[in-house]
């Protein structure tokens, strides 16, 4: 049994009125099944970083502090109840337990239709933003980074099941996602009458770009957002396609194979093309890889700031068929910071925000299946669904699925004691 200093904040300009109650510990440690990595998370640290985030209700009426609803949320994500449904029933049979927990008057839970209405208006998006950033980050480095010596990666997500009816468009999120922590820094809004061109500088500048280097598809090879990146301190690298048509045609003419007559009297052309390969072979497929750079573009292009360019060619085999691909990039690294086979880590590490990302959320925390639309109350569930991939990315977990189950159970010996 320990001290626990429990706020509640019921509104935004009235003050803090605190009791000391008693509560059992509630730190939850598991290790799911098929893993040797161990997961632990302190719900009373959770619902502490919870506090911090004002609620925007009035004070007349309100009976479940917000920091409650968001600590029990978070924790029927993390035992596999992901859907505000599921999480409301989730909590309600628990009701005994929850209320014992945070010392609430009266054992009861909301109605599922409450906790969207809370969600959708009550809480401070970009104050919750934060707070669970700093929950799954890593600690600081206590040195300067290095250039280019951590990569984020650009992506927007559209939530398929916020889309009204007779509409093209729900709520869309534009996230930065640390490649090598797993954890989403930030996210931005994109809203009807823009796309993510627009929201991206809006992004770019809440983050600390210093030791960066920003990768994105070619949606994002704009010389703006370019020029953003190197003058706030990070490097860019863009993949480009046919909607920069010049640089296109520059970089096939680049990478393209010919052979150069050299007439007598004269040196060859200095070319600098480093080119590295990777081979991979499981699951019934192969899968053969090569990274071509070099820096002559850098003389002749005007794209600012632009220091390399490279090709990246795809051989795929599965059974009998075989898939060719290219693709051509740009980036301001120089050759000294990031290599070839530094490049070709960071246009692999890239599609991590999908894998580790974007698909956990849609298929294990069915984000594209939720129904919820009421005010900003998808944004506020995307983020807590970033949160709970960021805690099991921290934790060097891979089966989301499997963490779910076990927390399921480790929640419930720590509610009911058993």
């Amino acid at each position: 049994m320990y001290e626990h200093l429990c706020g509640y904040d019921w509104g935004i300009n009235h003050p803090i009125t605190r009791k000391v109650f008693t509560v059992d510990p509630t730190i939850c440690t598991v290790t799911p099944f098929g893993s040797n990595q161990t997961f632990t998370i302190d719900i009373a640290e959770v619902y502490a970083q919870f506090q911090t985030v004002p609620d925007q209700r009035k004070r007349r009426g309100v009976r479940y502090p917000l920091a409650v609803l968001l600590t029990i949320a978070l924790c029927a994500k993390l035992a596999g109840y992901s859907q505000v449904r599921a999480m409301a029933e989730w909590a309600w049979d628990r009701r005994g337990e929850w209320a014992e927990r945070f010392a609430l008057p009266r054992a009861r839970m909301p109605h599922p239709t409450t906790w969207s209405r809370v969600f959708g208006s009550a809480v401070a998006v970009a104050t919750l933003e934060q707070v669970m950033a700093a929950l799954v980050a890593p600690p600081p480095p206590t040195e300067e980074p290095s250039p280019a010596s951590h990569q984020i990666a650009l992506d927007g997500k559209a939530l398929r099941g916020t889309i009204p009816a007779g509409s093209s468009q729900g709520v869309h999120l534009l996230s930065a996602y640390a490649v090598a922590t797993g954890t989403v820094l930030a996210q931005e809004a994109v809203t009807t009458k823009e796309n993510e061109i627009v929201a991206a500088p809006r992004l770019l500048r809440r983050l600390n770009l210093y030791g960066a280097i920003i990768s994105g598809d070619a949606m994002f090879t704009q010389r703006s957002l370019s020029t953003q990146v190197v003058e706030s301190g990070g490097h860019f690298c863009w993949i480009a396609k046919e909607n920069q048509p010049t640089m296109f045609d520059d970089l096939k003419l680049l990478f393209s194979p010919r052979i150069i007559p050299v007439a007598k009297g004269f040196s060859p052309i200095p070319l600098d093309f480093v080119v590295v390969e990777q081979h991979e072979k499981g699951h019934g497929r192969r899968e053969y890889r090569r990274l071509t750079s070099s820096s002559l573009l850098a003389g002749y292009s005007d794209w600012p700031y632009l220091a390399q360019a490279f090709q990246v060619v795809r051989i795929t085999q599965v059974g009998r068929q075989i898939s060719r691909e290219e693709r051509y990039g740009i980036t301001s690294a120089p050759a000294n910071v990031a290599s070839a086979q530094r490049l070709m880590e960071v246009v692999r590490g890239h599609w991590q925000i999908e894998n580790g990302l974007h698909y956990r959320r849609d298929v294990t925390l069915h984000e594209d299946a939720s129904q919820v639309r009421m005010g900003q109350a998808p944004h506020v569930l995307a983020i807590l669904n970033n949160t709970v991939c960021g805690l099991a990315a921290r934790a060097g977990l891979t089966n989301l699925a499997a963490l779910q189950r076990s927390m399921a159970a480790a929640f419930d010996r720590i509610l009911f004691r058993v």
